[in-house]
């Protein structure tokens, strides 16, 4: 099937009084094939998880590494290739008890034609280190820290501005051994809107790497102004995300 899915789990992490188990959704593929990440871009279905089936389980966070970008006949996607493991931050319903972890996914992968696939995978959960743990460890440090716009440092989206054309520009400062490895992603406010990929601006002052897009494939009735955008910058190892609102 060109894919396999499994679930993996490592050490737990206490954050005040409550106790939070880390696992991880692990995805393999076959050389040349992809899996898309949750805004897919010109093309693909982003994975759908559901997380029912599963015992004395409050909430289950999904949290999603840096993508990569992709360009293909349909014009350009955004996800993964080779393997990917997406962290996930568990609450128990009662701690102290066990937690038995089910998944059922929903995704598509992609070599030349598109595919749906489709994985089950169940785990029992404990706090305990694992021998997963330093797996786990990279895919979290590869999940974009949250920024402010206009942050001073290494990895930066110093500004957002409109042009005369009405694209939205966004300025990054990047640690300058990444700047051939940086690129940045745009989403809208809800999963109905089909921004288009940010592409790089060859005139921008020293320093700094510019990128555009135009406010197309908004839904129906969607007004671009007071709408809430989310940024991706991602140069290198490093990722961040900036929240920012249309003026």
């Amino acid at each position: 099937m060109h894919s396999a899915v499994r679930l993996i789990a490592a050490g737990a992490l206490h954050e005040g009084h409550k106790e939070k188990l880390r696992a991880g959704i692990e995805i393999r593929l076959d050389k040349g094939w992809k899996t898309y990440w949750r805004y897919p871009g010109d093309s693909g279905v982003p994975p759908r998880f559901d997380f029912t089936r599963s015992e004395n389980v409050k909430t289950v966070m999904v949290k999603w590494p840096a993508p990569h970008r992709y360009a293909d006949d349909d014009g350009q996607s955004i996800g993964y290739k080779d393997a990917v493991i997406l962290p996930l931050s568990i609450e128990p319903a009662e701690a102290g008890k066990p937690v038995r972890l089910r998944l059922d996914l929903d995704y598509a992968i992609c070599e030349r034609l598109c595919v749906p696939a489709e994985g089950k995978a169940e785990l029992v959960l404990s706090s305990g280190r694992t021998s997963y743990d330093a797996a786990l460890a990279a895919a979290e440090a590869r999940v974009p820290r949250p920024g402010k716009l206009g942050e001073n440092s290494a990895l930066a989206i110093r500004a957002v501005q409109r042009d005369p054309d009405g694209r939205v520009v966004v300025d990054l400062v990047v640690p300058k051994d990444a700047d051939a490895q940086t690129d940045l992603f745009a989403e809208g406010p809800t999963p109905e809107w089909a921004l288009p990929l940010p592409e790089p601006v060859p005139e921008a002052p020293p320093g700094i790497r510019r990128f555009a897009f135009a406010l197309d494939g908004l839904p129906p009735g969607a007004k671009a102004a007071g709408a809430v955008l989310t940024l991706t910058a991602v140069a290198g190892e490093s990722a961040i995300e900036v929240v920012y609102r249309l003026d």
